[in-house]
């Protein structure tokens, strides 16, 4: 826990202006940047002979659609030698770029084509910025909360066209309502049926 309070020091020191708020939660240090500063930030976390974070683990992003920034990302670093890992947290809104870090980790390229096919989010100065996870004719991005649950087309392999085709999504039945009240009693359709059946037999 020194070494992590020591490495948290030594970057609030060294990037004072860069750092908006850091903390250390879970024996996790979190560093909250402006997107303008992620590449100053992550080359001397990489390259500072102190810290030596120099395994990218992912690119994670988070989506606030109520807020003024919508979109969020998380970049983990590890330090093999000091045995830290790093939480680098910027926030942006809907239409910015965000700056590639492909150049300082190439191991970014593919993390950075999720977080676009997923999210959207643009990557300026990306060797490759194209879908990775989804299909080609793809439409919309899958991890925005404003995407429906169900998706906007459906994929299948048509027998009659011998080829595989998109439909748009149709629910096969309609949309069923459910109680929880006692799962001992049943729902309240079962209980219904119940009574009619006392009844029917009383006549």
């Amino acid at each position: 826990m020194k070494a992590l309070k020591d490495i948290e020091k030594l970057i609030n020191s060294e990037l004072a202006t860069k750092i908006q708020n850091s903390f250390i939660k879970n024996r996790e240090l979190t560093i909250e940047i402006n997107e303008n500063d992620l590449i100053e930030v992550i080359q001397f976390l990489k390259s500072n002979e102190k810290c030596k974070f120099r395994q990218l683990i992912d690119i994670a992003g988070v989506d606030y659609p109520d807020s003024e920034k919508r979109f969020q990302l998380v970049y983990l670093l590890l330090s093999h030698q000091n045995n830290i890992r790093v939480k680098v947290s910027t926030q942006f809104q809907l239409n910015q770029i965000i700056n590639s870090i492909t150049k300082i980790f190439p191991s970014a390229n593919w993390m950075e084509r999720e977080v676009f096919d997923m999210y959207g989010i643009k990557f300026k100065n990306h060797p490759d910025l194209r879908r990775i996870l989804t299909d080609y004719g793809f439409k919309g991005h899958p991890l925005r909360k404003d995407f429906p649950l169900t998706g906007f087309n459906e994929v299948r392999y048509s027998e009659k066209e011998k080829k595989v085709i998109y439909e748009p999504v149709k629910l096969e039945q309609n949309y069923r309502n459910f109680d929880f009240e006692s799962p001992w009693e049943g729902t309240n359709y079962l209980k219904e049926i119940k009574n009619l059946e006392k009844h029917d037999k009383k006549n």
